[in-house]
């Protein structure tokens, strides 16, 4: 096991390894905070679950901006400036939020925060497709979902210990640990964007914010982003209406859905890695539909199944499509963009992600309040199904283009801490 771990460590760039281990201590201080966020709004400001969804929507859809400005930013600036931007202004922002003495004042701090929380995400992703060789990104973002799983395990059950003693020690430890990931990162990280491109450092930022139109013009690129909207529509469902059906339809408590979530995590640490190794060896946009699949089958199940259990084996299946698309959904959209729009490419598919968040849990509410619950995971599978036909469609129009074509695994170590700068 441990000759194992350490192959795996000499595959991959020393620099990969140092964003491996920022995103585990930064989404531990995001795991901390994320599942407590609404207990505290309502607990501190004596207002109802009604007004702190509102105050999470308005998050959500700020963050949509912020998240396509940042793709914008990275690509006129750089990789690294954004990252330590990034951190830093979430270590303010979790002061802020920790001490606000208002709900007027936490009006305006969701606003500016939710404009600015995502604004280095396009980076991290642009770096990372700067680094990894093409060989080596399935298994390589497959690595960062493993270290964000463990940092999910051990964020919420800490943040638990902590939300039961003070809030505020939540925002604290978040903000301490962006702090201390700023100033470590502003010693070691070095900017990873390729150097031909440097002559757009000096065009108006709103003509680099233009370019999005030519992102918008890439209408396979828009197929594949929209494919993958439809499919995270319904995945998202897992982590707010279904909760809430399993409480009222069949009277599974919090605490058994808690644990559910917890397998499903300690799944994606065990197997993620091997899975990734996998389906390298197949074509991306087969994977995708192919994941999306599992999807499909653990959604519907939802609506028939009883009993914990049953419950438990939905969202197992679930997240085994989970970790066949995720990892892979990330390596085609690196491949689709030019090395100087990687920021703004990672942005759109950034978005893919933030506007199912954004919309989904009010077209559930509607379902859930107002007809018959089981139909949200009927209806979820059927969406899956269309995603799925949409990425076998992608598969035959854009399969046996070169930029998606499989590439060999290196076999000497130190093939793959060559960086590719294309």
């Amino acid at each position: 096991m441990l000759k194992k771990l350490k192959n795996t460590y000499a595959e991959f760039p020393p620099l990969f390894w140092i964003i491996v281990v920022t995103l585990f201590i930064d989404s531990i201080g995001s795991t901390l905070l994320f599942p407590f966020f609404a207990l505290y709004i309502t607990q501190k400001f004596g207002v109802g679950m009604t007004e702190a969804g509102v105050l999470l929507g308005i998050s959500s859809l700020f963050g949509l901006v912020g998240s396509m400005m940042g793709g914008a930013l990275t690509d006129r600036f750089g990789r690294r400036r954004l990252i330590l931007f990034g951190l830093t202004f979430s270590a303010l922002s979790s002061l802020s939020f920790g001490l606000a003495g208002s709900i007027e004042i936490l009006y305006v701090l969701i606003v500016i925060v939710g404009l600015l929380s995502r604004i280095a995400n396009p980076a991290y992703d642009a770096m990372l497709a700067d680094i990894l060789p093409k060989a080596k990104q399935q298994e390589g973002f497959g690595i960062t979902r493993v270290a964000f799983n463990f940092a999910w395990i051990f964020g919420t059950a800490l943040g638990g210990l902590i939300a039961a003693r003070s809030f505020l020690a939540l925002f604290l430890i978040d903000a301490f640990l962006s702090l201390m990931l700023m100033i470590f990162l502003y010693l070691y990280l070095p900017e990873t964007q390729p150097h031909h491109h440097d002559d757009r450092k000096h065009e108006p930022f709103l003509k680099t914010l233009m370019g999005y139109r030519f992102v918008l013009r890439d209408l396979a690129y828009v197929v594949f982003t929209v494919a993958g909207m439809i499919s995270l529509l319904v995945y998202q469902q897992q982590y707010g209406s279904l909760a809430v059906y399993l409480r009222d339809v069949h009277q599974i408590s919090p605490q058994d859905y808690g644990v559910m979530l917890s397998i499903a995590g300690l799944e994606v640490v065990l197997f993620q890695i091997w899975i990734s190794r996998t389906i390298r060896n197949f074509p991306p946009f087969r994977m995708m539909g192919f994941g999306t699949l599992f999807f499909m089958i653990g959604f519907m199940m939802i609506g028939f199944a009883q009993g914990v259990l049953l419950f438990t084996l939905c969202i197992t299946l679930i997240t085994i499509g989970e970790m066949i698309t995720f990892p892979t959904n990330r390596v085609i959209a690196t491949n689709f963009a030019p090395a100087e729009m990687r920021g703004r490419y990672m942005a759109i598919y950034d978005l893919g992600w933030a506007l199912p968040a954004t919309l989904g849990p009010a077209a559930a509410g509607l379902i859930l309040d107002n007809y018959n619950p089981d139909l949200l995971w009927y209806l979820g599978g059927i969406l899956c199904a269309l995603s799925a036909i949409g990425f076998y469609v992608l598969h035959l129009w854009l399969g046996r283009q070169e930029r998606f074509a499989l590439t060999p695994v290196p076999t000497e170590p130190s093939a793959a801490g060559e960086l590719e700068t294309s």
